[in-house]
């Protein structure tokens, strides 16, 4: 995680100066921010997106526009049913509506691959994974 780097030294800087400060007092230390700018879109959610998705083989990873694509994966224990994602981070801040993911899937028939539906239940548990993944970055770069 090279990218988080520079983020936890400006971070360690803010720690060991703000208590020095009389007017920054109030600053809470304890919590890393939300807002991480080093890429053009939130940090910890498009890292905690390349995390989940990793499964999958990567068409396209873009830091500036927030956007990842995976190319088609089938399940080795299913692999009659593929699956393609596109996640997309939305804004710089750590919010559950900065985070978009859309999910194709598709079914071998007769040797052909065809069209079929996907659960909204499963893009919701993807979204639902990966903030969770974010948050879980977001305090270990206060506690790492």
């Amino acid at each position: 995680m090279p990218r988080l780097k520079p983020a936890a030294a400006a971070l360690l800087i803010l720690a060991v100066a703000a208590p020095g400060c009389s007017r920054n007092r109030a600053i809470p230390v304890d919590l890393a921010p939300s807002r991480m700018t080093s890429i053009g879109v939130n940090a910890y959610l498009y890292r905690a997106a390349l995390d989940t998705v990793s499964f999958a083989p990567l068409l396209q990873a873009d830091a500036n526009t927030g956007v990842i694509i995976t190319d088609w994966y089938a399940n080795p224990n299913s692999p009659g049913e593929r699956v393609k994602l596109t996640v997309t981070v939305l804004d710089q801040d750590l919010r559950a509506d900065a985070l978009r993911v859309a999910a194709s899937r598709q079914v071998l028939q007769s040797g052909q691959w065809v069209n079929a539906p996907v659960a909204a239940a499963t893009v919701q548990k993807l979204e639902d994974i990966i903030l969770t993944r974010a948050r879980d970055l977001r305090r270990t770069t206060v506690s790492g």
